[in-house]
Order: structure tokens, then C-alpha cells, then sequence
């Protein structure tokens, strides 16, 4: 029996309609993926990074574009002025510190605000920095925190238990309760123990181990920034087989996040963009200069020259094309056609970029858009200071007079201008000259091939056959030297070349360069695989012991294996000194003794960050060597107000930096 018709019509628009079903969905999530990944609208200043921040949690933070992006989002109980790197105050409006150096109080302002309009307590910061002392989620910067009073016997004690707690779970001796018991005492263990104390929600006390002079300076990295407790709360579970703190990050992501800086983040697309929104609840609105910053992701640095020249960008924070060197050539060509009236604007006190700025147009082969900042960092290559090499075979570089030769033999200047080409300053000690107020200018050791010779034969080396060959006593040749260098840049294994014809040539030793990628070079590094390595370091707070502690026997960044019980003691001692000269003054002897004598690595210059922006364009960048940025005060320029402030030598910044 047949079906009617209105049946047949139905089962056949059924039919189609399974038919087309898939083609509909596919339709459906089309517009959805469409509607997600609109164009945002034009935020008011464009940057561009070559990476992603990896998190948003500052006590997790440790790169360099993250903790320029953390400043905004978050702000600690101080901040650091970006055109002198001066301590100004930040959520807390005022703070003293105890005769003997301890004891610091901070008073927080009333008018602190969390972007969801809670106020920002001191409680805030005891949990943030409580984070931040859990070897449960150890970060990078963990042991900065161990300066505060029981902070290091806190995390010691928490591991401890974790283990011994892990050990009885998995001989099916624990319970629950057992992981309850054990976080109770932790958190306990933290309130009577640690030197942190909230004695109300505007005051904040810290007691410190012993006094340190450059608290306030660590007080306002990053890390040392507050998270909105109950927010971050939400997502912490305890894991019942190990008892350790499981954090779940979906806390940072935008529509949960909840930041107390002038912005705080509307959109992520990782490896795309981040935007950036005026925080309403932000207490210095006055100083935000910016209503939106969209900060772009492009990983190709060529990618990211072209994005910037094309309009797309108002800074683009690291200029990687090797051909970056010919485009500073530009801009010192540009400069140089306008020297006379470059040289009067400095000599007015005007900044540079104001003065750039208002100057007129490049010409064919000029450009003004490209810029050398001398960085707080500096570029050195390790000596391997240990006793014996891998394998058991006497080290020649543990002999002092081995390390000064190698260094007295290396034609630093012509490194940079024939090999890096980027007019890097030379470098013979590590912290960067002018970095840091007050501490005197440290010279080490300078070129002198001569002297060089005379330190290895005075070490037991030279040409006793007259070959050409330089032996020991016994008759046994110099080891070829092995240089370990990362392939991540040719920078570096340019460098370890040229560093191998000046050793050869001026002192008559062989060596051999050998390149692995970044993770392979980083294991042979730890493990002290390596005769001679390249090496770098970038200041992580504004005192010469961020270098200095470098070369501490028990280090983690002293890669060389150097110990010396006298390097401990100098630095102990300036540590005790609460005359804040003398202190300086004893730690440039220290410096200077280190790199005069000792040589445990070698300086070959301080970086050189290249930015690309056009000063006629964008306004508030600082020339300060530590390069602390600050987005919240970057903004296009009003030409005629800026040329305006030009001419009457008006500064913002406390120079530095090259023109």
C-alpha cells in the first residue's frame, strides 16, 4: 500500500534533511569561527612581539616581553619610574624600614582597586607571595623570596612533608584527612613562621633575613606583584597522591582574570594578540596614557619588519633581521646630515626622540625608525673552572693565569665592528657602565697580547723547542680548546670563530668551535661539558649582586664551576654594610678584583637592544639602560605640542641609550 502524499513529502524532506545535515553543520560552525575571529576594533597603540607571553601569572613569570607586559596588568607594592628606574610609589602610597634594615612596612592606598573593584589588601600580597614560596608550583624567581625571614626554611619544611606524605600514599598508610592535615599545617607553618605579616588590610610588615639594600627594587619585579586571591583560589585542588597544590591557569585568561594595573587583558589569542583595556578601578588613570594597547605576536622577524613598515605597528620591541646592523648604518646617516642641530638639542637637555623627532624627513638611504638601546645585559663567554674536564683530564683554565691569558689575547673592539657590527660598548667587567646609580665605573682587563703570552708561560706554557708549539714542562702540548657555542643565532658562532684565530694567533693554541642546538648546548653547559662557553646575562634587579652572585659557589646560573671562598666572603661582607656608598664601593672592588685576577669569564660587550619606532610617531620611550618600558605611558605624539616641547629642551628621560 503506497503512502499518501503528505506522508511521501515528509519522509522525503526528512530524507534531504539528513542528507544536508553535515553541510548545514559545517555551515553553522563556519559563522561561529567567523563571529569569534571578527577584527577587533583599532586599539590605540600596536606593538609587536616575537614570542607569546607563556602565562599571565607574574609569580611564574621570567621573560622579558612577559615581565614589560606584567608592569600594566599587575602593579606591586612599589614601581620603577621608566625613565630613571627610580623607585616611585605603587599600591603601597608609603613605607618605612626598621634602624637595622629588616623590618619594612608598607602602607597601602585606599584608593587600590582590583579590575572587578574589590579593593586590593595586604592579604593579597601575603597570598601571592605565599605562592610564590611553594616548592609545590616553584617558579624561576622562587629564591628571591628566600631573602624574607623563614622563607627558605618554609619551602625546605613544605617539601619535606610532601615526600614524606607521597611515601606514606603510596604505602596506602595516608588518607584525606591526612591531606588536609598536611595543608593546614602548611599554611599554619607560613603565618607563624614566615616574615610576613598583615596586621590590617592597608599595612603589610616584612621581615627579612638581614638587610638588604636593594628591597625595594625586587619589591617591584613582577613576581612580587598581588593576585586577586578568591579569584585565583577557584581553581586550586590538591592533588591526593602527591599532596602537592594543583594550579590551574584558567584563572589568567581574559573574561576571568582579574588585575589591579592600569590594564587588564580583554582578548588572548595565543600566538596571535593580546588586547589590553583600561582598568576603570585603576587608581592612577592620570599617568595612562593609552585607552587600548594591542600587543601582535609575529615569530618571523623579517615578517615583523615588514608588519611594521607597512603601518601596521607603532613599536616593534625586537629588530632580529640580521640586517639590522645596515639599517643602525641608516639611521647614523640621518643623524649625521642633521649633527649640528641633533648636538644643540642635547646640549639644551632636550631627549633624543623629541629632538629626532621634529627633525625633518629621512632621505634616500636614511632611515629614523631604527634604534640601538645599550642594554643591561652583557654578552661574555665562560671559562670552565673546575678542577678536572669530563672524563677526568686535567683543566687548564683552572689555573687564574691560564683564564687571564685567554682573556688579554681577544681583540675585543674588532669583534664588534667586524663581527657583531651593531656598536655594541666594549665590555671588561659584567654590570653595565651608568646601570646603576652610584656604583663607580669598574674597569678589568683590557687587549694586551704581550702580557697575555707572559700570564701562560708564568702558568707553565710555551714554545721550549722553538716549533711554534707551546708545551708544558713535561713536553705535553696545550689541549685544543673546546668552544661550546648555541646554533640559535650565528652571532654566537661567529664570535667563537674569530675568538679562535685571535687565540691561534696570539697564542699559538688550537681550538676547535662546536655548535648544538639550544637544549643540547644548555645540557653540556650544566653538565660542564665544554672547555670554553658562550654566555650572557641580562640584570634581573637594579644592584651589581643580580651579576656578582653569579660566580657564588652554589649558584644556579654559575655555570663555570668557580668557587672561591674569598668572592663569598667580599660579597657577605658588603652585605652587612648599611652604608649605602661604602656598600657600593665594596662591591666594585669586588668586581674589579674579579676581573682583574680571578677572570672566571670573559666580557666581551654590553648588549644592544634594537628597537623599530619612528619618535615622530610614538612618545614615552625610555633610553635607560635597564629598558623597563613602561606601554602605560607610550602614546602617539601631538606633532605640534612635542615639536613645541623639543625646542624648549624639554626631558623626559635621564638620557642613555645610543643616539
Amino acid at each position: 500500500m503506497g503512502s499518501t502524499p503528505k506522508v511521501a513529502d515528509a519522509a522525503r524532506i526528512l530524507r534531504d534533511v539528513r542528507l544536508l545535515a553535515p553541510f548545514i553543520l559545517l555551515v553553522v560552525a563556519l559563522a561561529a569561527a567567523i563571529s569569534l575571529d571578527r577584527p577587533l576594533p583599532p586599539a590605540d597603540l600596536v606593538i609587536i612581539e616575537r614570542s607569546d607571553c607563556y602565562t599571565l601569572d607574574p609569580q611564574r613569570m621570567s621573560y622579558q616581553h612577559e615581565l614589560r607586559r606584567a608592569r600594566v596588568i599587575y602593579e606591586t607594592l612599589v614601581n620603577l619610574r621608566a625613565v630613571d628606574c627610580a623607585i616611585v610609589p605603587g599600591v603601597a602610597e608609603r613605607w618605612e624600614c626598621s634602624p637595622d634594615g629588616r623590618t619594612w612596612t608598607f602602607h597601602l592606598r585606599d584608593d587600590a582597586r582590583w579590575s572587578n573593584g574589590d579593593p586590593v589588601t595586604s592579604r593579597d600580597f601575603a597570598y601571592a607571595w605565599r605562592r610564590a614560596l611553594l616548592p609545590d608550583t616553584a617558579a624561576d624567581y622562587s629564591g628571591l623570596f628566600f631573602e624574607i625571614k623563614g622563607g627558605k626554611a618554609f619551602f625546605t619544611q613544605r617539601d619535606e612533608r610532601l615526600k614524606k606524605y607521597a611515601e606514606r600514599r603510596k604505602a596506602g598508610t595516608a588518607t584525606l584527612s591526612d591531606l588536609e592535615q598536611l595543608w593546614t599545617e602548611t599554611v599554619t607553618d607560613f603565618e607563624t613562621n614566615v616574615g610576613i605579616k598583615t596586621p590590617d588590610d592597608r599595612t603589610l610588615v616584612v621581615e627579612l633575613e638581614t638587610p638588604l639594600a636593594y628591597f625595594l627594587d625586587i619589591c617591584a619585579f613582577p613576581p612580587f606583584a598581588p593576585v586577586h586571591s578568591a579569584t585565583v583560589e577557584k581553581f586550586v585542588t590538591h592533588d591526593p597522591t602527591t599532596g602537592r597544590i594543583v594550579q590551574r591557569h584558567d584563572w589568567t585568561k581574559p573574561g576571568m582574570i582579574v588585575t589591579n594595573g592600569a590594564y587588564t587583558p580583554t582578548v588572548w589569542r595565543y600566538k596571535r594578540d593580546m588586547r589590553l583595556e583600561r582598568n576603570p578601578y585603576y587608581w592612577n588613570q592620570a599617568a595612562t596614557e593609552a585607552d587600548s594597547i594591542e600587543c601582535r605576536t609575529i615569530e618571523n622577524p623579517n615578517t615583523g619588519v615588514l608588519a611594521f613598515e607597512s603601518g601596521g605597528a607603532d613599536w616593534l620591541t625586537d629588530l632580529g633581521p640580521e640586517y639590522k646592523s645596515e639599517m643602525l648604518a641608516e639611521r647614523r646617516a640621518y643623524l649625521a646630515r642633521f649633527r649640528a642641530d641633533v648636538d644643540a638639542g642635547l646640549a639644551r637637555g632636550g631627549d633624543i626622540d623629541d629632538i629626532v623627532g621634529a627633525l625633518p624627513a629621512p632621505g634616500s638611504g636614511e632611515r629614523r625608525d631604527v634604534r640601538g638601546f645599550d642594554a643591561f645585559g652583557t654578552d661574555f663567554f665562560s671559562f670552565n673552572c673546575r678542577e678536572a674536564l669530563p672524563g677526568g683530564k686535567p683543566n687548564p683554565f683552572h689555573d687564574a693565569r691560564v683564564r687571564r691569558a685567554f682573556a688579554l689575547a681577544v681583540d675585543k673592539q674588532q669583534l664588534i665592528d667586524r663581527v657583531t657590527r651593531l656598536g655594541e660598548r666594549v665590555a671588561s667587567t659584567l654590570v653595565p657602565p651608568g646601570s646603576i646609580e652610584g656604583y663607580p665605573l669598574v674597569e678589568g682587563l683590557g687587549f694586551d697580547p704581550s702580557r697575555a703570552r707572559e700570564e701562560l708561560q708564568a702558568a707553565g706554557y710555551e714554545d721550549r723547542d722553538g716549533d711554534g708549539i707551546i708545551e708544558n714542562a713535561q713536553g705535553e702540548r696545550f689541549p685544543t680548546v673546546d668552544i661550546l657555542y648555541s646554533t640559535a643565532s650565528p652571532r654566537y658562532q661567529n664570535l667563537a670563530l674569530a675568538m679562535r684565530d685571535m687565540w691561534k694567533r696570539e697564542l699559538r693554541v688550537s681550538a676547535e668551535c662546536r655548535g648544538k642546538d639550544s637544549k643540547l648546548y644548555k645540557e653540556d653547559l650544566k653538565k660542564g661539558n665544554f672547555m670554553i662557553a658562550r654566555g650572557g646575562w641580562y640584570g634581573d634587579y637594579g644592584d651589581p649582586t643580580t651579576w656578582l652572585d653569579l660566580q657564588r659557589a652554589g649558584n644556579g646560573n654559575n655555570d663555570r664551576g668557580y668557587v672561591n671562598p674569598k668572592l663569598d666572603e667580599m660579597l657577605d661582607t658588603a652585605r652587612l654594610e648599611t652604608n649605602a656608598a661604602k656598600r657600593l664601593a665594596m662591591l666594585a672592588e669586588c668586581e674589579r678584583w674579579l676581573f682583574t685576577e680571578e677572570m672566571p669569564l670573559l666580557p666581551l660587550c654590553n648588549y644592544v637592544t634594537v628597537y623599530m619606532y619612528d619618535p615622530s610617531q610614538l612618545a614615552g620611550m625610555s633610553g635607560h639602560p635597564r629598558l623597563e618600558q613602561d606601554l602605560s605611558s607610550l602614546h602617539r605624539r601631538d606633532a605640534a605640542k612635542d615639536a613645541q616641547d623639543a625646542t624648549r629642551g624639554a626631558a623626559r628621560d635621564t638620557g642613555g641609550g645610543r643616539p
